[in-house]
């Protein structure tokens, strides 16, 4: 007889690799003109809430999160498709004048732009989106908090915030320029005992003899649900220990190590999936057939937390906390906008997304173009345990020395902070040795 893990190493697993997902199926087609015959391309710029707000401008492409991009299809029969992600180069003209039906398999075409086309054959033919992707497993979605490193006090803010609107769950980014277990004697006492914590590591925890002891202490916090990437996920022998080392489920972005080899080597206990709707539905299908959960990963604003909820009612291993980030901005920029309870979202069941934009948020929030935005002018210093301090521009400068192995990794007592400039010299001449990268001294100047 064969065993679950003999079966992946033979013929099973050549069984998984084919495996199509049934919601590959061609749409249904009525007999209106599906030609697309326009595509409106609209930019906002949303502002963040007050706590993510200060927290999003260490990194790059956190603070660019600000800035979304929507389209909105025209088909021949005057039916409109909304949509939110963007279009890749070339897209939108590749698009035009062609059925629509024959087009809304194609993840190269952009997130965006492929969520309109979806949108719009599912209001011709008056089913929601979700009919189009596959059978319909749930009416109600898991969705999951958000929220990057920060100081203790404003993710207990964030649970808090949370917990008003009906989550049940935070995922948190564990870094090292913070102390995770402070933080979390801190925070776990101030949440309900249902409330559940994920922390993302981005593989920061290094490699397994680092990160075995860590995460074991981390056990103590009966809230704390999921780790993500503790370490490196191509190191397949040290993810395997850890999984046995931990009673704490361990997830891993699908793909690194490829597929079959983290199935078959049993590295993690579930995944997290994203990209387009083909990508993503080949994805749930296989995991399905090795009976591994994951969350979906689709970030965006409310319009495509939405398509996530669809996406995640077809979709039966889709049991973890999906990841979206509407609930970081002022607005979700559609209507009617989410509503939580314990958890969960209701699966629309009105003809294609079943919501439409904001246009009124749409208006205030409206710019030309995205723009390239120079980086403010910040300096950051990480306190040390022993009383010194490093100072940088920005985290990702900081970070990447960590993954350099250039700094210590997760002491007891560090912490991060933003020193504001006060127009002193002292802070322009700090600010000015850290344009050549990281400044390390002995005792707090700022």
């Amino acid at each position: 007889m064969l065993n679950r893990r003999t079966w992946l190493a033979g013929a099973g697993a050549a069984g998984l690799m084919n495996a199509t997902p049934s919601s590959a199926a061609p749409a249904v087609v009525g007999a209106s003109d599906t030609s697309v015959k326009g595509v409106e391309q609209i930019f906002v710029d949303v502002p963040f809430k007050p706590v993510p707000g200060k927290h999003q401008y260490r990194e790059y492409d956190h603070e660019q999160r600000r800035f979304h991009h929507f389209l909105k299809v025209t088909l021949a029969n005057g039916v409109v498709g909304i949509g939110d992600g963007g279009a890749r180069p070339g897209a939108v003209e590749r698009v035009a004048g062609r059925k629509a039906p024959d087009l809304m398999w194609d993840d190269g075409l952009g997130a965006g732009l492929q969520m309109a086309l979806f949108d719009a054959v599912a209001r011709t033919n008056d089913v929601p989106v979700h009919r189009l992707l596959g059978r319909q497993v749930r009416d109600r979605a898991f969705l999951s908090w958000w929220a990057v490193d920060m100081p203790a006090a404003d993710w207990i803010a964030e649970c808090k915030e949370a917990v008003s609107l009906g989550y049940t769950c935070l995922k948190g980014k564990a870094r090292p320029w913070f102390d995770l277990i402070e933080q979390c004697r801190q925070l776990v006492p101030t949440i309900p005992k249902h409330f559940k914590i994920d922390f993302d590591f981005n593989a920061m925890l290094m490699n397994s003899g680092e990160a075995a002891p860590y995460l074991v202490e981390l056990e103590q916090f009966a809230n704390i649900d999921i780790f993500e990437s503790p370490i490196p996920q191509s190191d397949v022998e040290g993810n395997k220990l850890l999984r046995k080392t931990t009673r704490i489920p361990i997830a891993m972005h699908y793909g690194t190590p490829p597929i079959m080899t983290a199935l078959r080597e049993e590295v993690c206990d579930g995944f997290v999936v994203g990209g387009g709707a083909s990508r993503v539905m080949e994805q749930g299908a296989l995991l399905a057939s090795a009976n591994k959960p994951f969350w979906l990963q689709l970030t965006g604003t409310g319009l495509m937390t939405t398509w996530a909820i669809h996406v995640a009612a077809v979709l039966t291993h889709a049991r973890w906390p999906a990841i979206n980030l509407n609930h970081m901005h002022v607005s979700d920029m559609i209507k009617p906008v989410i509503q939580l309870s314990n958890g969960t979202a209701p699966v629309p069941e009105g003809p294609g997304l079943g919501v439409s934009l904001d246009e009124d948020a749409v208006a205030r929030f409206r710019i030309d173009k995205i723009p390239v935005r120079p980086r403010p002018n910040k300096l950051y210093a990480i306190r040390w345990p022993s009383g010194s301090t490093s100072y940088y521009r920005n985290a990702d400068e900081f970070r990447a020395d960590f993954v350099k192995g250039l700094l210590p990794a997760f002491p007891r007592g560090v912490y991060m902070e933003e020193v504001p400039d006060n127009g002193s010299r002292d802070w322009k001449d700090m600010h000015g040795r850290a344009q050549k990268g990281g400044v390390h001294v002995g005792g707090r100047p700022l």
